[in-house]
């Protein structure tokens, strides 16, 4: 196993719940904690910024209570997305509502930045750094992050083309610390499987948008539940960067998904700015791993039946 720091030593059960722009709220965090998963929730979904700081507080009291109420099964630790892109005009405003609050888990997107990873370590917290390749892997840590989000091919939204077992493989041959695999996990025999090929926890996103307490649109949810890796599109088109988006919301706008232009990287937009925001809430992010998810249920219903699967895999493999 690796080494891993407070909090991430204790968690009940080896899943991260990704950030999911828009979608992700107070809400969702608190059940994913509450059901034994770190729940992450992007800053900027907090519209306007100010509501960061009423959601923050949301998130700690109700973990608290929920810890008052069940000393024998304290929640899990929650994290922050930080996109530190020069796009987020937001980003010093979130971190002193993420110090104020001490996060105990950030995670950085798009560009590691040594002062980030400075300033969650005076409140004692971690920092994870999502990366999708070994390059950018060594860059993470070089500048002071704790861990890696590894994220391979058929991951949902900004997706990397690496396969899973390469990426992992190459980190693993420098780097002891934490590392999570994002990438089509969306059942409990995948997370198992992340563990085998050296990851220490799954990172799952598209399989909480069909929770209950997700704040996607119905039509997104059920989208997600009728749909498979067959209906995923990879393209640049929507944010200036690669990621993956289901089918149907693309012929939805009017495009063609089989017929994508490709998309100036100069003009990339990662802030939450109306570009963005129109891809995420009109173009729906999703992974290859949807096949396994068959109905919209609590987010606590989804992490039972992944720790369900789970043991039954490491039963079939008398582990």
């Amino acid at each position: 196993m690796s080494r891993l720091p407070v909090p991430l030593d204790r968690l009940p059960f080896p899943v991260i719940g990704a950030p999911l722009f828009i979608i992700s709220n107070p809400k969702l965090v608190i059940a994913q904690c509450t059901s034994g998963v770190v729940g992450a929730m992007p800053a900027l979904n907090a519209r306007p910024a100010a509501q960061l700081d009423e959601w923050l507080a949301e998130i700690t009291e109700g973990l608290a209570a929920w810890d008052k109420a069940n000393p024998d099964h304290p929640a899990a630790p929650f994290a922050i997305n930080q996109i530190v892109h020069k796009s987020n005009d937001r980003l010093e405003h979130d971190m002193q509502m993420c110090a104020k609050y001490k996060v105990p888990i950030v995670i950085t997107s798009l560009g590691a930045r040594e002062d980030v990873n400075q300033a969650v370590h005076g409140w004692g917290g971690v920092v994870l750094h999502d990366i999708i390749n070994n390059r950018f892997a060594r860059k993470a840590i070089e500048k002071g992050a704790d861990g890696l989000i590894a994220v391979a091919a058929g991951a949902g939204g900004h997706a990397g083309v690496k396969s899973p077992f390469a990426l992992v493989q190459e980190i693993r041959e420098w780097f002891d610390g934490p590392v999570a695999l994002s990438g089509a996990i969306a059942n409990g025999g995948a997370v198992l499987a992340a563990q085998a090929c050296g990851a220490d926890f799954a990172y799952i996103g598209s399989a909480f948008i069909a929770t209950e307490e997700a704040r996607a649109q119905d039509a997104y949810k059920q989208a997600i539940v009728d749909g498979s890796s067959d209906d995923i599109v990879y393209s640049n088109l929507f944010t200036g960067v690669h990621g993956n988006y289901l089918a149907p919301s693309i012929r939805a706008a009017g495009l063609d998904p089989d017929n994508l232009p490709e998309s100036d990287p100069s003009k990339m937009d990662f802030g939450g700015g109306e570009g963005s925001k129109k891809a995420w809430k009109d173009i729906w992010g999703s992974g290859q791993g949807i096949g396994a998810v068959k109905a919209v249920v609590p987010a606590a219903e989804l992490v039972a039946r992944l720790k369900r699967e789970y043991q039954q895999a490491r039963e079939r493999l008398a582990l």
